[in-house]
């Protein structure tokens, strides 16, 4: 299963990108130690880790500490063994938000309204809630997952226009 993990912290100075590679991994203890020595010292750290246009995961470090982690579907464990180190243990579906847990976003004017909170085929699992307090809300972050057509490379696109990290993560995927 190939997999884009791309690694953006942010500091005093703002956001940096950096491709993180995966291989030898044991568990997502060694995940987030990569993750800590793109910038040791960032004050805010995410992992995008996209599989086989089917899968993305998202993980954080706030200051290099708590980690909180959050996958797409839950059936990427079952897939891969780098699915299993990353969501096999989360057992928190996230299915279960609805309207009443959190406002729906206002009419836009696209489609993203009339979509679903969760694509039905797909199982979410772990923090929904991992980029609420950057501007993206467990909903959005959920209804950006499920909606049709977008690969988990569109979802980080998404989430790091938002952010302000577009750019930077953009030119890993160029190199």
């Amino acid at each position: 299963m190939s997999y884009f993990a791309a690694a953006v912290v942010r500091d005093d100075s703002g956001w940096t990108a950096a491709e993180v590679n995966l291989r030898g991994v044991t568990d997502v203890d060694d995940v987030a130690d990569r993750l800590r020595d793109v910038d040791s010292d960032a004050d805010l750290s995410l992992l995008f880790v996209e599989a086989d246009d089917a899968y993305l995961v998202i993980l954080r470090l706030d200051e290099g500490e708590d980690l909180r982690v959050f996958g797409s579907d839950s059936a990427y464990a079952e897939e891969s063994r780098l699915g299993a180190l990353l969501v096999g243990d989360l057992k928190t579906s996230v299915t279960g938000l609805d309207d009443t847990d959190e406002p729906r976003p206002a009419a836009s004017g696209d489609e993203e309204t009339e979509q679903p909170a969760v694509d039905p085929e797909a199982d979410p699992v772990g923090d929904a809630d991992i980029l609420a307090d950057l501007g993206i809300s467990a909903q959005k972050l959920l209804n950006l997952c499920a909606h049709e057509g977008m690969m988990p490379a569109d979802v980080t696109a998404e989430v790091c226009q938002v952010l302000g990290c577009a750019d930077e993560v953009e030119e890993l995927r160029e190199v």
